[in-house]
């Protein structure tokens, strides 16, 4: 069970290493893009690749949704980023319970945006928690884990291709002590748990009066997915990169006498090919690529030969 990127290759690890998959559950097709295509799953394609049934339940607690998981008859269920709560009476279908690949340290950010929110919140580690479900929001015993460096060059969507290969590689690891019943059982402590709820439009706005590391981390948890946004003339500006500039990132040349000085966060500093330098609450930061609303995402030396934005000018 299954839906983003993040899933193939724990479904492809299965398949090469001779398991029998006898169906694949993943979110229906949703529209895409501007002219709304309706849009297969990355799981469901790779499952048409390989021959796979392939379930695309609205509701899988609906009862009807819960039939056709149950005449497939799993010995076991994996589920990776699926995006539906299994409900008890799916749980309770295979012998050799149902397992979830879970892209965070648990009992840290349990819940539908570990990766991003571990990058915003300047983790310098997460991993892969392979776990048992329970009825809990990825409370359930673990098995084991896959710690993996946060680097400051990572953004989500690294991140993302980093756990999902982890998370493969560690399922095969375990499986064979999972179907002997020889695999630990780990309780979580819910003392030490945290919660990652999936990102909303708040999440995504830039806060200037926050330090210049939280604003790049924040950035780069965003990316490539939904991105940053700050607004300049009352309209979107998305911001797609950042990179930095005070005195903790060796990178100065060129800013504004004392990083701003007296200016409200938010002020855009200055212009140059390094990118549109803005005041920060400790600093500034480089924005290096930018998307104005109603234009394509660009290099922001490219946005600044436009000379439509000048020093002075206050993001919000």
């Amino acid at each position: 069970m299954g839906t983003p990127a993040f899933a193939v290759p724990s479904l492809e690890a299965l398949i090469s290493a001779g398991y029998k998959i006898v169906g694949v559950v993943s979110q229906p097709d949703r529209p895409q893009g501007r002219k709304k295509v309706l849009t297969p799953t990355p799981v469901k394609e790779a499952a048409l690749r390989h021959g796979l049934p392939v379930l695309q339940p609205q509701k899988l607690r609906a009862p009807e949704a819960v039939a056709e998981v149950a005449a497939l008859a799993p010995d076991l269920i994996v589920t990776a980023a699926y995006g539906q709560i299994l409900p008890k009476s799916v749980l309770d279908l295979p012998r050799f319970g149902c397992l979830n690949v879970h892209g965070s340290l648990l009992p840290k950010y349990r819940g539908g945006a570990p990766i991003q929110r571990a990058i915003i919140n300047g983790e310098k580690e997460t991993g892969i928690t392979l776990m048992y479900m329970a009825e809990g929001l990825d409370t359930g015993d673990m098995i084991a884990v896959s710690i993996v460096p946060i680097e400051d060059e990572d953004t989500a969507g690294t991140m993302f291709e980093k756990l999902s290969l982890a998370g493969a590689e560690l399922l095969l690891q375990q499986l064979p002590l999972i179907l002997d019943g020889k695999a630990p059982r780990i309780p979580q402590d819910d003392a030490e748990s945290t919660y990652a709820p999936n990102l909303s439009r708040d999440d995504e706005r830039i806060d200037w009066s926050a330090s210049s590391r939280e604003i790049f981390n924040r950035v780069r948890g965003l990316v490539p997915f939904s991105g940053a946004f700050t607004l300049w003339n009352d309209e979107v500006f998305k911001v797609w990169a950042v990179a930095k500039s005070d005195a903790e990132y060796g990178n100065a040349e060129g800013t504004a006498a004392g990083n701003g000085g007296g200016q409200a966060p938010g002020t855009v500093l200055s212009l140059s090919p390094q990118g549109i330098e803005v005041k920060t609450g400790d600093g500034s930061v480089w924005l290096t690529r930018v998307q104005p609303a109603g234009k394509k995402a660009m290099e922001a030396e490219e946005f600044i030969r436009g000379g439509v934005m000048k020093p002075g000018t206050v993001l919000s």
